[in-house]
């Protein structure tokens, strides 16, 4: 396993030993490998979401192009309308 060395502020350094002296993790490099799975998972997680949306959008356009949907314009206007 490779090892890497990083520089802290104090006041980082202390939270990190807080968790440590906690028993929520057993050393530093415990704790940073959390860390780091846990970005690595929100990477995935927002790549997901990304893909998830980009389907909708490509959905709702091909809805629109074969004459589905409702024009924003014209429900903008109804809806102006029932609250005037």
């Amino acid at each position: 396993m490779a090892s890497m060395n990083i520089s802290l502020p104090d006041t980082m350094r202390d939270y990190v030993q807080d968790q440590i002296d906690s028993g929520q993790y057993a050393s530093v490099s415990d704790y940073v490998r959390n860390l780091i799975r846990r970005d690595q998972g929100r990477i995935v997680d927002e790549a997901g979401w990304l893909r998830d949306m980009d389907a909708a959008i490509a959905a709702s356009v091909a809805e629109m192009e074969a004459g589905a949907g409702i024009d924003l314009d014209a429900a903008c206007d109804a809806v102006l309308a029932e609250l005037a």
